[in-house]
């Protein structure tokens, strides 16, 4: 029997005669010996094969792009800090000083404002064209805010005025329009930012420090990240270098498109850390499409309030994972208005799309079009239910969504006794009590009127005012209910109750209590 390594010498000496014959027919020695050495070389699994250190150049790439992308100028009227209130005063100075002559003639001679006369302030960023016949050109809205004049710089070095076409503060984008029969344009087209992987290798291109054409890589370092910078939060997050006036330019992929409107970076110092931030195609294509057409969003609306599903309240609405957006509240006149989705509901689908946490549910229902008939999934009492819902226009109606009850006459006179639950004394809703605790006349249900504080409801920030409004979805309208709904569960060896509680002014919120 052979060994291994006579059989590895063996290949060897095989493949070293054949080179060598080879190397006799006129290949280069070079070559023949790289070959040979190969071939002795062992063999290594592709596991452990080195890794890319990144695509080989960008530069054709890049050259292709540069063309697109813009530096946007802007500047803006900003009065002096004291207006014209009126001229600085004289200093005091010692009598006799050889320095008073001069005080008196220069303090003597102001008028009014002079000394704090308007300024242009300038600011820089960062854009690019999306469409060269119309000359329309994409940037963050915090880039043209309250601009007096917005110029933009191209790669060559021209120059256009642009007018601003729209803006949406929500997702921080802005559209501007400037004249293509003044400059031959180059357009660039949005990318599937959905089908984008993290370690994508990306390219930033933009104006940081007002360095206009800089050119930097990275890969995509994660998605779907909210910084809480808004409602909508989705973000593309990237080690791409960006920095101060970046703002506004474009995350290419590899293939040229964009999938990405760089917005924001963290960094303690203003400079990149490596911790970028872009909003991603799929949402900042709707809205620039709605800003063009209408320069302004029209966004859809479903008229509830929603919170969070903790581990606890899912337990409480026998839901095996804590997923969704529970609904704690329908406005009035709102498209569920209707009795279509109620108060208590989850809410896990919207339009064939998963609601995973609470943040979902808006940026979805935003993206899809006012007027259209969408499929809703709730859970309601521990059962899937689909329901058609009409969606409204958000921007119609947030100020009736945040419309709230006026409060009454408070009157802290008196001590109202009750049932003891929980840590809370109940206490009959009646004239006098909603009188008492200031309680608008639209909340029905049962009155919190004291809560001791080291309570499992005291812990869970409930306080004198509130009103139980229902138990694990069941309503409740005296304080003999609440406790006989407790003992209720109880008896079913449920460990928390899930109580919907109404604010004096109306607002529903939902919290559990543990009941052992």
């Amino acid at each position: 029997m052979v060994s291994s390594t006579a059989r590895t010498a063996l290949r060897s000496a095989t493949a070293a005669i054949a080179l060598t014959a080879l190397a006799a027919t006129g290949f280069s020695p070079a070559l023949v010996t790289s070959a040979i050495a190969q071939t002795q070389a062992p063999a290594v699994p592709n596991s452990a094969q080195p890794r890319a250190q990144g695509p080989a150049s960008v530069a054709d790439l890049a050259e292709g792009l540069l063309g697109a992308v813009v530096n946007i100028s802007t500047s803006q009227t900003v009065k002096g800090q004291d207006g014209d209130s009126g001229p600085i005063p004289m200093p005091k100075v010692p009598d006799g000083s050889p320095f008073q002559e001069f005080f008196n003639d220069y303090f003597g001679k102001q008028k009014p404002g002079e000394n704090n006369p308007s300024r242009q302030v300038q600011s820089l960023g960062s854009g690019f064209v999306v469409d060269a016949v119309e000359g329309i050109i994409v940037t963050n809205n915090h880039v043209i805010a309250d601009a007096d004049e917005i110029e933009v710089n191209f790669s060559d070095g021209s120059k256009l005025k642009a007018e601003l076409v729209g803006k949406d503060t929500k997702t921080d984008l802005a559209v501007l329009k400037v004249d293509p029969k003044k400059h031959k344009l180059v357009a660039v087209k949005f990318g599937d930012s959905s089908k984008t992987r993290i370690g994508d290798w990306v390219m930033a291109i933009g104006n940081p420090f007002g360095f206009g054409g800089t050119v930097t890589v990275g890969i995509v370092s994660a998605r779907n990240r909210d910084i809480n910078s808004g409602p909508y939060d989705n973000f593309i997050q990237t080690d791409a270098a960006i920095n101060r006036g970046n703002s506004g330019g474009p995350l290419f992929d590899m293939y040229g498109q964009v999938i990405g409107i760089n917005t924001a970076i963290i960094s303690p110092t203003g400079g990149s850390i490596g911790i970028g931030f872009a909003i991603p195609a799929e949402l900042a294509s709707g809205v620039i499409a709605q800003l063009r057409e209408f320069g302004e969003t029209r966004r859809g609306w479903l008229g509830v309030r929603i919170q969070p599903v903790t581990d606890d309240i899912a337990e409480s609405l026998g839901m095996t994972t804590s997923k969704g957006a529970l609904v704690a509240g329908i406005i009035d006149g709102g498209p569920v208005a209707n009795g279509s989705i109620l108060a208590g509901d989850v809410i896990i689908r919207f339009d064939g799309k998963e609601v995973a946490t609470v943040k979902d549910l808006p940026r979805v229902v935003a993206e899809s079009p006012v007027g259209k008939e969408v499929d809703v999934v709730v859970v309601r009492k521990g059962k899937e239910q689909t329901v058609k819902v009409t969606l409204g226009r958000l921007e119609d109606s947030e100020q009736a969504a945040s419309k709230k009850p006026a409060d009454a006459d408070q009157d802290e006179d008196g001590a109202i006794q009750g049932v003891d639950v929980l840590g809370m004394t109940l206490g009959t809703l009646d004239e006098d009590t909603r009188k008492s605790f200031g309680i608008s006349k639209e909340v029905e249900g049962v009155l919190v009127t004291e809560v001791q504080d080291d309570s499992v409801a005291g812990n869970k920030r409930i306080q004198a005012g509130d009103v139980i409004v229902d138990i694990a979805q069941e309503t409740v309208s005296t304080p003999e209910d609440v406790a006989a709904r407790i003992e209720k569960l109880r008896d079913e060896g449920r460990k928390n109750a899930l109580l919907m509680l109404a604010s004096k002014t109306g607002e529903l919120r939902f919290v559990t209590l543990q009941m052992d």
